[in-house]
């Protein structure tokens, strides 16, 4: 909502035509059957939400009308109207809502008490929003978007009690569909900050309803935000065992369980498939784990059973050509996108962007170019141009690639923030380490506080040596972020590379793995600095495990020296000769076979 600012002849006009629509509505002089007209009738049900119908039923019958209150349009009301649109108008918000409050409990017009409930939001005056919000449900208690209103700024302010009696009746609201109302539940919830009182809600509502599958399901829903995997997964089977044919709890188990292993994953997903082998997304999630655990011939049986099976289907399309992509199947996932372009596929920009990333992963950096370049507009564009850039500097036009940053127009500091730290890595992949660093010191002059230049500009300190500089803005960025993981594991790797303070470096690891505790790379440090400590048992458990998740040749470098070490010599080379072949030029790889295999 924005209230822009008029002068007064403009506000006038805009008054009598449109301001007066409501107040008019609301206060004509005419008995309740006469007053409802199609434009006021359409206020009062501006951004209702549109009901799903059920394929199986016919659309219920409308909702009957409100009657709306006959009120008379005195000195007063006119002059608290004009004093709430004037104030909002002029900047003065809390005024401005606090007029319309008092408006709202003098004539309550559902109308009116939807206005003020929506700039009491705006204002930021949640027990004013509440209220207003209140009057419009009771005036208006057909309404499911006053109700839902009502319901979410209850919870939003943790007044879970008095939400309860308003969520209960949402469930019953259309046609008695408790279940509907379930599966609403995480979207209506979404915004509520304190997850465990928000499942003890969720339990509350359930508990009248122990075999309604998404009574369950929406129990397993707030106890995985609130962070009880367990009972997220008991409640998830019990919602199975009374739906069996359901897709969604057996999808949410699967993802419950590869917290543990892809392979039990694996096999709730198959379990399913083997009952349901039509289950479209059930087989498409099967598809993404089995390459999660590199069973790539079994990945491309799926893709190809997927393909047959949903030929036109656009989500089948994208999702067989994402995933081909990163099995490098490149020519699945080229024939995928290309056909996305022939279907009514809306973002048409991303296939071209997927298009130009196969091209310049098979290194034909002009068919690369082409793709980006009809990336026209779009969320896609900045990404697009980035991606031109970086490919002209894998052909050695350095200065080209440049130039063709600087003379992108694009609008926000954002968006200038990933311009500059674009023109730094061309810089560094031409190993011009200094002018990297230097052109980012002079971005942060300006923007001394950006958080992504803080960390570009620390590793490139680290890179140069310059131990201060990197301790310093990494420390600058964890006090503006503190849930800033990779700033905590950017130091503390630093630190047990170093073999630098490694107990304050256990630390910052130990931090960065509870803000992301399934970050390969992290999990890579914490492996490192255990081999530091000369503890290379728990060295080896943190390195297979960050190795298995993501095999990079940093990470393959650090798995095979501790290997060598602990005298697992066959394992370590096999290591190194798998990621040699992948990474043939990674200076980190090759530094540490040569130390070892000189």
């Amino acid at each position: 909502m924005s209230f822009p600012r008029l002068a007064a002849p403009s506000f006038v006009r805009l008054f009598l035509v449109a301001g007066l629509g409501l107040l008019l509505a609301a206060c004509a002089q005419r008995p309740v059957q006469e007053q409802v007209k199609p434009a006021a009738q359409a206020v009062v049900n501006q951004g209702e939400p549109n009901q799903p119908k059920s394929e199986a039923t016919a659309a219920p019958p409308p909702a009957p009308k409100p009657e709306l209150p006959n009120q008379e349009l005195t000195e007063a009301v006119l002059y608290e109207y004009l004093l709430a649109e004037i104030a909002g108008q002029r900047g003065s918000i809390g005024l401005s809502a606090q007029a319309y409050a008092d408006l709202a409990k003098r004539t309550r017009d559902p109308r009116i008490a939807k206005r003020a409930a929506e700039v009491a939001l705006y204002a930021r005056m949640p027990n004013a929003a509440i209220e207003a919000a209140r009057i419009w449900y009771e005036t208006e208690s057909s309404s499911m978007q006053a109700l839902q209103t009502l319901t979410s700024l209850l919870i939003n302010s943790k007044r879970h009690d008095e939400a309860l009696p308003y969520l209960q009746k949402l469930f019953v609201a259309d046609g008695g569909n408790a279940g509907d109302g379930f599966l609403q539940l995480s979207r209506l919830l979404a915004n509520s900050q304190d997850k465990a009182l928000t499942l003890k809600l969720v339990q509350q509502l359930a508990q009248p309803y122990p075999e309604l599958a998404q009574a369950r399901f929406a129990v397993a829903q707030a106890a995985i935000a609130a962070g009880q995997s367990e009972l997220a997964l008991a409640e998830v089977r019990a919602a199975s065992r009374l739906k069996p044919d359901w897709d969604l709890p057996a999808l949410l188990e699967a993802q419950l369980l590869q917290r543990q292993s892809n392979a039990l994953a694996l096999k709730r997903l198959a379990a399913f498939l083997e009952r349901y082998p039509k289950a479209r997304e059930v087989r498409m999630s099967y598809a993404r784990v089995l390459v999660a655990e590199r069973k790539h011939a079994e990945a491309r049986a799926e893709f190809q059973a997927l393909s047959k099976e949903f030929p036109d289907n656009i989500d089948v399309v994208f999702a067989v050509g994402v995933l081909s992509l990163q099995l490098e199947d490149y020519a699945l996932a080229e024939a995928n996108f290309k056909r996305l372009l022939l279907l009514p596929y809306r973002d048409k920009n991303t296939a071209r962007l997927y298009l130009g990333q196969i091209a310049e992963e098979q290194k034909n950096y002009p068919e690369a170019l082409r793709w980006y370049d009809e990336v026209a507009g779009g969320e896609q564009y900045l990404k697009a141009q980035i991606r031109h850039a970086l490919v002209l500097g894998k052909q050695g036009k350095l200065d080209a690639a440049r130039a063709h940053l600087r003379q992108l127009e694009v609008n926000g500091d954002q968006a200038r923030v990933q311009l500059l730290l674009t023109e730094a890595q061309l810089l560094r992949d031409a190993n011009q380490l200094r002018e990297a660093f230097d052109l980012i010191g002079k971005a942060l002059q300006g923007m001394p506080d950006q958080p992504e230049l803080l960390y570009d500009y620390a590793m490139l300190a680290e890179k140069l040596e310059r131990i201060d500089l990197l301790e310093t803005n990494l420390k600058k960025l964890i006090s503006l972020q503190p849930g800033h993981a990779h700033a905590y594991n950017a130091l503390g790797y630093s630190l047990a590379d170093r073999n630098l303070r490694l107990p304050e470096a256990q630390g910052l690891l130990e931090k960065a793995l509870q803000l992301a505790p399934d970050d390969p790379f992290i999990i890579d440090s914490m492996g490192w600095l255990m081999y530091r400590m000369g503890k290379h048992r728990q060295a080896l458990e943190y390195l297979r495990k960050a190795y298995a998740a993501r095999p990079d040749p940093e990470i393959a470098a650090h798995l095979g020296e501790v290997l060598w070490v602990a005298g697992e010599r066959r394992e370590a080379e096999q290591i190194w000769v798998d990621a040699v072949k992948k990474t043939p030029g990674n200076d980190a790889l090759n530094s540490t076979i040569k130390r070892f295999k000189p």
